[in-house]
C-alpha cells in the first residue's frame, strides 16, 4: 500500500468512494429510521451532498489535507482531515475505504498517516465524529483501537 496525497485527478474516484462508502447508511439505516419525508428533509439530497463537499476537503493553505491509500493503482480508501494551527486540533472529517479493502488496515494506516502530519504541524489533539449505529461500529472499534476516547452525543429530529 502507497500512501500520499490528493491530486486533482483523484476528484471522481474520491467522489464515487465516498458515495459508494456511505450508501448503506443513508439509504438501508437513515432513510427506515426517519421516514421518507424527515428523509427528503435531512438528507435526500445526501449524493449530491458530497458532490459539492468532496471538492473542497484538499486545501493544505486552509488546514484541509486529504491523502489517497492505493494498493496496486487503484484508490484503496482515503482520509480527509483538518487542522486549526490556533487550537494546536485537528478533526478527521471523512474516512473511507473501499469494500473490498475493507479489515486490511487501509483505515488504520490512512489515520496513522494523518496524525503523523498532523503531529509535525504542531497538532496535539485530534477529534473524530462517527454514527452509533449498527453501520458505524467497525469505525468506532477502530477510532477506539486508535486510542479515542467516545464522547455521547444524543441528537434528536421530529417532522413538523
Amino acid at each position: 500500500m502507497h500512501i500520499r496525497s490528493y491530486e486533482a485527478s483523484d476528484l471522481q474516484q474520491v467522489i464515487n468512494l465516498t458515495i459508494e462508502t456511505f450508501r448503506p447508511f443513508y439509504e438501508d439505516y437513515v432513510r427506515p429510521l426517519l421516514g421518507d419525508a424527515v428523509f427528503r428533509h435531512q438528507h435526500g439530497q445526501w449524493e449530491q451532498d458530497y458532490r459539492e463537499q468532496v471538492p473542497s476537503l484538499h486545501a493544505p493553505a486552509d488546514g484541509r489535507h486529504v491523502a489517497i491509500a492505493q494498493i496496486d493503482g487503484a484508490v484503496a480508501g482515503y482520509i480527509a482531515w483538518t487542522t486549526d494551527a490556533k487550537r494546536h486540533h485537528g478533526d478527521i472529517e471523512i474516512l473511507a475505504v473501499a469494500a473490498s479493502y475493507r479489515r486490511n488496515h487501509v483505515a488504520r494506516d490512512l489515520c496513522e498517516h494523518a496524525f503523523q502530519a498532523m503531529q509535525s504541524t504542531g497538532v496535539e489533539v485530534v477529534g473524530v465524529g462517527t454514527g452509533g449505529d449498527p453501520f458505524h461500529t467497525p469505525a468506532r472499534g477502530l477510532y477506539e483501537s486508535l486510542g479515542f476516547t467516545q464522547i455521547p452525543v444524543a441528537g434528536y429530529l421530529k417532522g413538523l
